[in-house]
């Protein structure tokens, strides 16, 4: 039985998008017109509809994202909680969204679209596609259902497992006082200015969705390391003396050894991209001219996720106050980035911001916190 089969692979040590590949599998041997399953993430924060996963021999949509305001369809399966069938995707063909006319041009002729719903969150969108017209029949929607609810639980498992790492970190932080005034709002900014230059440079580094979302999810952990540093020094509002600086560096490393004690006290080492998170954590303060910290690499030898949140992390210091400085405007920070971009930050990284500042400001105005525009 599909429940079976799937609760075995649920409790294995693999990652969400192996887990949904066995159950594509296991779907095509008895429905083998299910050509491509695919997830869609939503962010009730920005409303925003992105894609995440797929399993299948292709598929249409990569490092795309819309509201789900504009989505009248989907909206209507969110707020009913109710599957839809469509036999013939032809309706959709003179439809004026991307997703829509990119799927119909790719092939796809019938679909299966569950909303993804745990108590009341919705997680986002589960989609079963066929290259078929009136291939779903009442014994394939059975299984479908049996499992969106699967994948859903697989979903939301996943996510526990980070909102348990993060929710750790921060209790640790209050309970320990050692208050990095980078908190709050400057880590929602720069987690999602990083998933954007990840987005846009995801073809120059073949990044898939899931690689993205993970950098996304992880970058707020960046500077956990810092609960190590001394009050006196994480928190002083001057310039560091040299032997202070020495002191701060260490929270990488310190960062680092934090990650991987929480992995084994939590058991979650089979967490998706826990290497992202490592590279993320030891690496942030690389520089492309090898003279950052704390190894010194240079280059593309920079985990790409670190020169990501890197580029991230620097543009949303420049823009913010802090007992020390007024915030910068964004055109003072961009212009700052390019005089860097190539020494101290990769290239691609700086332009991908730069070419979507539009975007930038939406972030912005979405989680303001003392930024100008």
């Amino acid at each position: 039985m599909l429940h079976d089969a799937a609760l075995k692979v649920l409790g294995q040590t693999t990652s969400l998008v192996e887990k949904l590949q066995h159950i594509h599998d296991y779907l095509k041997r008895h429905h083998p017109f299910i050509s491509r399953i695919a997830i869609a993430l939503y962010d009730h924060s920005t409303d925003m509809v992105r894609t995440f996963i797929y399993s299948g021999e292709k598929t249409p949509l990569n490092h795309y994202h819309a509201r789900l305001s504009s989505c009248y369809s989907l909206q209507q399966l969110a707020e009913q909680r109710k599957a839809r069938l469509e036999q013939d995707l032809s309706v959709f063909n003179g439809s004026q969204h991307l997703h829509a006319q990119r799927i119909y041009a790719a092939g796809f002729r019938g679909s299966y679209t569950i909303p993804m719903i745990w108590g009341n969150e919705l997680l986002g969108f589960l989609f079963f596609n066929s290259q078929q017209i009136n291939a779903f029949d009442d014994f394939s929607i059975e299984n479908m259902d049996v499992a969106g609810h699967l994948v859903t639980l697989m979903l939301y498992n996943e996510r526990a497992q980070i909102k348990t790492l993060s929710a750790t970190l921060k209790s640790a932080l209050d309970l320990t006082h050692s208050r990095d005034p980078e908190t709050g709002a400057h880590l929602e900014r720069m987690s999602r200015y990083a998933r954007l230059i990840a987005r846009h440079c995801a073809d120059a580094f073949h990044l898939d969705d899931h690689f993205i979302e993970h950098v996304f999810l992880f970058a707020p952990l960046h500077d956990l390391g810092k609960m190590a540093i001394p009050d006196k020094v994480l928190l002083k509002p001057g310039p560091l003396t040299e032997e202070e600086f020495n002191v701060m560096k260490t929270h990488s490393e310190a960062g680092l050894a934090m990650v991987d004690k929480l992995m084994e006290n939590y058991g979650l080492s089979g967490l998706s991209h826990l290497s992202v998170l490592r590279n993320i954590v030891m690496h942030h303060h690389e520089a492309m001219d090898g003279s950052g910290y704390p190894s010194g690499l240079q280059g593309d030898a920079i985990p790409i996720e670190a020169r990501i949140v890197t580029v991230a992390d620097v543009f949303d210091a420049l823009t913010s106050r802090r007992p020390y400085k007024e915030a910068w405007t964004n055109q003072q920070a961009f212009e700052h980035l390019q005089r860097l971009s190539g020494s101290k930050l990769d290239g691609r990284c700086v332009q991908a911001l730069l070419d979507n500042a539009a975007e930038v400001t939406q972030i912005q105005a979405s989680f303001n916190d003392n930024v100008f525009g």
